[in-house]
């Protein structure tokens, strides 16, 4: 399989004419986060990013008005930004018992996970197999100031064997098995959490790499596009 290209993010400040900044005030993002409060998620931490980032900048400009709504949206390439509460509960599954300093992304897609995690996590790592995605991501990230993120143009099923191991691996699209590749590049006592189908649905997981194996925690039922093999 290709092993794709690498890039490292460098810092740059927002555009002050970066669109729709008036729509973002702190209301608006107040009341998202106080729905997704509302709705079970407890890390502050969490919740905090979630208020920091500004969700309008990485979706598409016709769809910038309903950003703030907590529901998944349409992006290029057949591909969705999810639902900030699913972000929310991925993050805060991340997080659980622990502050980690190295995280692995797998579908960078919008780059709006990534962006939440950049607050939270000294390191992310980000791979994405479509290249158009993770241009329009890189400069997303760019333009944030977001310089921890690392984005990689590979097949996610690979992972990113150079930079393991790492402490939590987040996987954005539904898996049908467990990736090995990825579960070895996960340290001791680190975690992943995903989507994977069985028997036609979709479960939210939390698997936590033990001396003997995984512990997993069933989080719910979730809805993402397939995780896919090869290059775009």
């Amino acid at each position: 399989m290709p092993r794709g290209d690498e890039g490292m993010i460098h810092h740059r400040k927002l555009d002050k004419g970066s669109r729709g900044i008036g729509m973002t005030s702190a209301g608006t993002r107040g009341r998202l986060v106080d729905r997704l409060r509302d709705h079970g998620i407890r890390d502050e931490r969490v919740l905090k990013a979630i208020l920091q980032v500004p969700r309008h900048e990485f979706v598409d400009e016709a769809l910038s008005s309903r950003a703030y709504e907590d529901t998944a949206l349409p992006i290029s390439n057949r591909q969705t930004i999810s639902q900030p509460w699913v972000v929310a509960k991925m993050t805060e599954a991340l997080l659980d018992g622990g502050s980690p300093q190295k995280i692995l992304e797998i579908g960078t897609g919008s780059g709006y996970q990534a962006a939440i995690l950049a607050h939270l996590v000294p390191q992310v790592f980000t791979v994405e197999r479509i290249k158009e995605l993770l241009k329009t991501a890189r400069r997303r990230f760019h333009a944030l100031g977001l310089h921890n993120i690392h984005t990689r143009h590979a097949d996610g099923h690979l992972g990113w064997p150079s930079q393991a191991p790492f402490d939590g691996i987040i996987i954005t699209a539904a898996a049908r098995t467990l990736p090995s590749e990825l579960l070895e590049q996960l340290r001791p006592g680190g975690l992943l959490v995903l989507p994977l189908e069985q028997q036609g649905q979709q479960r939210l997981l939390a698997l936590r790499r033990s001396e003997d194996g995984f512990e997993e925690t069933d989080l719910g039922g979730v809805t993402f596009v397939p995780l896919l093999s090869g290059l775009e």
